[in-house]
């Protein structure tokens, strides 16, 4: 199983672009699965600029319904013509960012991806492939990041907080090792893992994805937060990969509680499981 970056916040290669988003590629035996897509086209051209052909993918996941990661599927689907898009129904529900000086902005998946006849609608523990099973619904032990407020649905015409029930996770299993991707664990790193572990008994060898401990709005999340986070990811035996939304300085105080268990990863890096 290969996965690649093609976009994220930073790049590992000069010859890449960069934006706040996030796109991953798995290449694995059974499927070639891209997970989410970005803002835009950026992802299709870095994906050019490493050789990697994205007519390939058989699937597409969506993390969750948010520009970032949603905003490039119109462009995929245009250059690939088979691939069907799986994510959570009210993904397609309007959601907004409320910033610093009470303006309000759209944030969600581009509004004609309604009409297209390619999206397929998925629950939990749903699998798409062999080895790869959708994770959603997460049982809440704890409250959500502070870093998330700010973030808002539209239900009967109010904006009311997003509870992230368009979020899903995606595990992907392959020669014995596991990798599970969660896009900007919204719903807490830590009530995904703990749901991860009581529907399936276990851990992931590797978890890929961001943390949202910073935000645009409201900056890095409380020292507390941060402590707390570290000490349950040290409790379990995965290794964690994150990016994105973790927010660079989340991350270097994450790194000095859990040392190598974590490490950042940018647009142009891969990560070969070749099996235990």
């Amino acid at each position: 199983m290969k996965i690649t970056v093609l976009s994220e916040n930073t790049v590992a290669d000069e010859r890449l672009e960069c934006e706040h988003s996030l796109s991953v590629l798995a290449q694995m035996q059974s499927a070639v699965i891209l997970f989410d897509t970005g803002c835009g086209g950026m992802f299709i051209r870095n994906a050019q600029k490493l050789g990697l052909d994205l007519t390939r993918v058989t699937h597409v996941v969506l993390s969750h319904g948010h520009y970032d990661h949603a905003g490039g599927i119109p462009d995929f689907l245009t250059m690939n013509t088979t691939a069907s898009v799986y994510m959570r129904k009210e993904a397609l529900s309007p959601v907004f960012a409320v910033r610093a000086a009470g303006e309000t902005d759209y944030i969600g998946v581009p509004q004609e991806l309604a009409d297209s006849n390619r999206l397929v609608f998925s629950h939990d523990q749903m699998t798409i492939a062999p080895g790869v099973t959708l994770y959603s619904d997460f049982m809440r032990s704890e409250a959500i990041p502070e870093t998330n407020r700010g973030l808002m649905r539209m239900e009967r015409g109010q904006l009311i907080q997003d509870d992230f029930i368009h979020e899903q996770a995606a595990s992907l299993v392959q020669g014995g090792q596991s990798l599970l991707i969660t896009g900007c664990s919204h719903q807490g790193i830590i009530n995904i893992m703990k749901d991860y572990h009581l529907k399936t008994g276990g851990f992931p060898d590797y978890v890929l994805g961001g943390f949202h401990l910073h935000s645009h709005t409201y900056g890095k999340a409380e020292d507390q937060i941060i402590r707390h986070t570290a000490d349950y990811l040290a409790s379990t035996p995965s290794i964690y990969l994150t990016c994105h939304c973790t927010g660079q300085p989340s991350f270097d105080a994450l790194k000095q509680l859990l040392g190598e268990q974590i490490q950042y990863i940018s647009a142009g890096q891969t990560l070969t499981l070749p099996g235990k």
